[in-house]
């Protein structure tokens, strides 16, 4: 019985992956937008308490990140996509928002964090919905002003178990940094953020006696496998159609669709 629920959770999350990769390839968006919601939806019927089914929807995308990202970093950096001395210190202060975040996360209640995540689901989706205007030439602010950008979108992707790609990418891109600039820097902290938000997931959930068997700290191992092992392999395919279809609408179709699942996340 143990064996045939483990399966079906692995299977659940391999085709999880799969809409997932193929999406994340197709719109250029964070697969923890998809991850978490579908999570919530799924962990109960695995047993998950209630109570833990926020952080470790949270935790498991985080850590699918982790591996997601770090190719792309890898891509990225061979491509000579990543301004390093702007990077490195963004880097510092994401690490530490998004550890914070992590225990900030354990402190919060479940509906507490599905209220955060489902208001900045609807904030973000309704930037999506945006026509995207070429930007102006600005210079960039301070380190000061891009340290506390790299806290805050640390805090806030560790809360949502997301990358932090969408709060960089247009708040870089407003500033005037160069587009592949601003993705190689959204990339390389994406993956320091699930790195130490993870680490930050696994310490709290260790604490925690109502986790069920084969979790790491709040991660979710039989989940993380599967959404690890189809997302990566569908990314390209996503890609490759890109180009053949109208992307900005179907964002658009994306976003009005975020919203709902946010809206109906938050009167659950």
């Amino acid at each position: 019985m143990v064996n045939d629920t483990l399966l079906f959770i692995f299977l659940s999350c391999l085709a999880l992956g799969t809409v997932v990769g193929f999406l994340s390839g197709l719109l250029g968006i964070g697969g923890g937008l998809i991850i978490v919601p579908a999570l919530v939806y799924l962990l109960p019927y695995f047993n998950v308490t209630q109570l833990a089914v926020m952080p470790m929807a949270l935790a498991t995308s985080l850590a699918t990140i982790v591996i997601t990202a770090t190719s792309a970093a890898f891509a990225h950096r061979k491509n000579g996509n990543i301004p390093w001395p702007i990077a490195k210190m963004m880097m510092v202060f994401v690490a530490a928002g998004a550890l914070s975040g992590a225990f900030i996360a354990d402190k919060l209640s479940n509906d507490n964090l599905t209220v955060i995540f489902s208001t900045a689901v609807i904030l973000l989706a309704l930037y999506m919905l945006r026509s995207i205007h070429k930007p102006k030439q600005r210079a960039l602010p301070n380190n000061r002003v891009l340290k506390l950008l790299g806290l805050f979108t640390g805090v806030l992707a560790s809360l949502m178990g997301i990358s932090g790609g969408a709060v960089l990418i247009p708040s870089l891109t407003y500033f005037g940094m160069p587009l592949r600039h601003t993705i190689g820097v959204a990339t390389v902290c994406g993956m320091t953020v699930a790195l130490f938000g993870s680490i930050g997931y696994v310490i709290t959930g260790l604490q925690q006696s109502h986790l069920p068997p084969w979790s790491f700290g709040y991660i979710y191992l039989p989940a993380l496998l599967g959404l690890i092992t189809s997302s990566s392999l569908l990314a390209k395919y996503g890609v490759a159609v890109a180009t053949k279809l109208p992307v900005k609408t179907l964002k658009k179709f994306f976003a009005l669709f975020l919203i709902l699942v946010a809206i109906k996340m938050m009167l659950v």
